[in-house]
């Protein structure tokens, strides 16, 4: 197969009195036996057709005639991404997290908006993706498309899908919410990201989606991990993209890919893999080992909204915050005071002024590390920078069922080595829980591929060493470093982070800019 001048396609088949008479001005050659050469178009109908006819090394024309508008320059693992997306109306993506498959999906939607195939597009996602992912990555890759988020109110969402964006943001559960109101949005694409959201026919989120899907609607379903926990967690996404090529109801799908073996444990078939990849075709996949021109560490943001409990303590130590700056002096010491505990409300666990703990209700954060962890196909380190929120988060991972070990300020020189011996050997051990203050030096930590931030610390120097442990000699997969966001002080102290500020050197500022901020 040769492209010539970006404008056609050269190449051989037994097809060619087939292709003439489907594809207007495409020409014949030359003919030896039952072979022929041909001049084809090289345009998306033109290539949509040979596929269809099964000549399957057609390259889809973005790769020729796309600019990948935007900031960046697109890896090649994203133009193949992008290749695949063009050509496969209904598809899955199941690269790792971190392989830049949001910019990938944009910059497919974009070229089919250029020609034609699809006027608008619904990302269905979770919400701590829509604005630090989606919107962030579109304004990166297609700043000149219109995008909006539809959050808030039944109203306030009606009125951002009738308001004609071509790109709209949703997350799963406000999908239910407004879903007549998608019906009739004329969304000609629906990319769901992070689709194990929707891998049970049983729950309103996947069948809000199922009626915004009609039998013309392109379908890209993303995530890393597909099946992770079951064979039959297949069933949802194959059911919503393709319903003819799983059983019409789940129990005949869990008879093929599981095996009863008590009353309540059901345990997967010998052969249930292949039964899955056979249903979620097609797909495309790439590990971060494979994308080779990645960078050697990724970072990203993901949102988790403060619960009603942490918004109320929340802002009224921010009241507190606003009330002293009106009555005196404020210096670094009680800025840092103020500021730290901002950030244990929305880490979930506040000291008082007696040394009392008053624990507060994370389950918007917990909800998120659980889905990274979910999500992430080696081992993951999370950072935390509170003692009692580490503490309380090491429960947690023993009420999941996940195998954590834990290493503070409070342990012992000889554990921590068997901790991190454990860590670094054995396979069971899946989540490292540290904080950062007594683990950010000396250590090394290449197993684990995916670095979370509990919440930031006020180190810069802490916060890179931290990151270090995992991205340093002996490691060979890419490091993704994902911090969670819940609080405006959070935010800032993020940012500073990445700028490589020390917080503590601007802690009256930081203080100044969060009590200005509407409480």
């Amino acid at each position: 197969m040769q492209i010539i001048e970006n404008k056609a396609l050269l190449f051989v088949t037994r097809k060619a009195h087939q292709i003439a008479s489907l594809i207007p001005k495409s020409k014949v050659l030359d003919t030896s036996g039952d072979k022929s050469k041909m001049l084809v178009n090289w345009g998306m109908d033109e290539v949509q057709l040979l596929r269809n006819l099964g000549i399957k090394d057609v390259p889809s024309p973005i790769l020729g005639k796309y600019e990948w508008p935007g900031v960046y320059t697109p890896f090649e693992h994203q133009r193949i991404t992008a290749d695949f997306l063009t050509l496969h109306p209904r598809c899955y993506v199941f690269s790792e997290a971190g392989t830049g498959k949001t910019s990938a999906a944009a910059w497919a939607a974009d070229y089919l908006m250029d020609h034609g195939k699809v006027s608008r597009v619904l990302v269905v996602c979770p919400v701590s993706i829509m604005d630090t992912a989606w919107r962030a990555d579109l304004f990166r890759t297609a700043m000149h498309r219109t995008v909006a988020i539809a959050q808030g109110s039944r109203a306030q969402r009606t009125a951002i899908i009738n308001g004609r964006y071509e790109f709209v943001i949703i997350n799963f559960d406000g999908v239910k919410v407004v879903t007549k109101e998608l019906e009739a949005g004329g969304f000609d694409l629906v990319i769901i990201d992070e689709a194990n959201a929707v891998k049970n026919v049983g729950t309103g989120r996947w069948k809000a989606l199922a009626v915004l899907i009609k039998p013309t609607t392109r379908v890209w379903m993303m995530t890393g991990t597909p099946a992770s926990q079951s064979p039959e967690d297949a069933y949802g996404l194959a059911k919503l993209l393709d319903p003819g090529s799983v059983p019409r109801f789940f129990g005949a799908w869990r008879d093929k890919v599981m095996i009863k073996i008590t009353q309540f444990k059901w345990v997967p078939r010998h052969d249930s893999q292949t039964l899955v990849h056979k249903v979620l075709q097609p797909a495309i996949r790439f590990t971060k080992e494979e994308c080779l021109d990645l960078p050697d560490m990724l970072y990203a943001d993901r949102e988790v909204p403060l619960t009603p409990q942490q918004n109320k303590y929340y802002n009224a130590i921010k009241q507190h915050m606003m009330a002293l700056a009106a009555g005196e002096e404020i210096t670094a010491v009680n800025a840092a005071a103020m500021l730290n505990k901002l950030l244990q409300v929305s880490q979930g666990a506040a000291y008082t002024d007696n040394h009392e703990v008053i624990h507060f209700d994370v389950s918007n954060r917990l909800n998120e590390l659980l889905d990274v962890i979910n999500q992430t196909d080696h081992k993951v380190i999370v950072f935390v920078p509170f003692r009692h929120s580490l503490d309380m988060l090491e429960e947690a991972m023993v009420k999941h069922h996940l195998i954590a070990d834990v290493i503070h300020g409070g342990v012992p020189a000889n554990q921590r080595a068997a901790i991190i011996k454990r860590f670094q050997t054995e396979d069971e051990v899946r989540v490292l829980l540290l904080q950062p203050q007594a683990t950010a030096h000396g250590i090394t930590l290449t197993r684990a591929d995916q670095v979370v931030w509990w919440g930031p610390t006020s180190s810069a120097e802490i916060y890179i060493q931290a990151n270090s442990r995992a991205h340093r000699a002996g490691q060979v997969n890419k490091v993704t470093v994902t911090h969670l966001v819940g609080s405006p002080v959070e935010r800032r102290m993020y940012a500073m982070l990445n700028g490589k500020i020390d917080a503590h050197q601007t802690l009256v500022d930081l203080y100044k800019e969060e009590i200005e901020e509407k409480a």
